[in-house]
């Protein structure tokens, strides 16, 4: 499937966050059923004598378009960070050592990803061309804080965006291995940014933090879930709520994530 045919059929007023429940274990990923589509080769190596061709080559499909999703992201955080480089970040400041490791890390999971890909026998999409001002709603490559907070926002969406993924690549451990190790890179991301922005490294509830716009709201949507793979945590601990929503980050969805990175694809 062309991960750019979602960007035609999202409807994001359609999205019900409150069935995403997940937790970053593995255990608790196999136990999250329906929320897109059932993991039935969840359990089973990928390639392993017991599949079917058939379902074998839906999963090598499956995994293909994975990967491809996690590349558009990419492409765009990449491409952000080299344009920002070169305009807006103050050159010679310990903020352009910090964009300049990001970005180097950036451009290394673009190129892990296509090579990943076409190692599957897939062909990676293209780099579309992006529109970082949205329509004209953001200057970030004009005004040094909205280039913060677009960093910031691409980077909070790439943590739930891999998170929302993982389920995907059940089948295949070397992929998902591979797949959390760039999460968690993209949590220390995201993390140094909101630091940079004087906020926490965290998100409570599904607040989008200080001088955030509006327009970046549903990169934090169903940030406040109060349950875990079931329970509730309201009632097994002593913690203020705010403390727990911040100890868990919530996945998106293809289609949630797709249509936040559409408002940065040129029309």
């Amino acid at each position: 499937m062309n991960i750019f045919d979602l960007l035609t059929t999202v409807d994001p007023q359609k999205i019900n966050l409150d069935e995403q429940m997940a937790s970053g274990r593995r255990a608790m990923f196999r136990q999250l059923g329906d929320w897109g589509k059932k993991m039935a080769l969840g359990a089973i190596p990928f390639g392993a004598a017991t599949l079917s061709s058939k379902n074998a080559m839906a999963a090598h499909e499956d995994n293909v378009d994975v990967l491809n999703f996690a590349l558009l992201l990419e492409y765009l955080e990449s491409e952000f960070y080299i344009m920002g480089l070169d305009t807006i970040v103050p050159k010679g400041t310990d903020d352009e050592k910090v964009f300049m490791q990001i970005s180097k890390h950036e451009k290394q999971h673009v190129e892990f990803l296509q090579k990943t890909i076409k190692s599957l026998g897939g062909m990676p999409i293209d780099k579309p061309a992006f529109d970082f001002t949205a329509g004209g709603a953001f200057m970030p490559f004009s005004d040094y804080d909205q280039f913060k907070v677009l960093s910031q926002a691409f980077e909070d969406t790439g943590v739930r965006a891999y998170k929302g993924q993982a389920a995907n690549l059940m089948d295949n451990d070397t992929l998902l291995t591979a797949a959390l190790q760039i999460h968690s890179v993209e949590a220390r991301h995201a993390a140094k940014i909101r630091m940079m922005r004087d906020e926490f490294g965290w998100i409570y509830f599904n607040h989008r933090g200080r001088g955030m716009p509006y327009a970046t709201q549903p990169v934090y949507k169903g940030e406040n879930m109060s349950k875990q793979a079931g329970i509730e945590l309201k009632t097994i601990t002593t913690v203020e709520e705010g403390g727990f929503t911040a100890a868990f980050d919530e996945p998106l969805t293809k289609e949630e994530v797709t249509a936040i990175a559409s408002l940065f694809l040129k029309k």
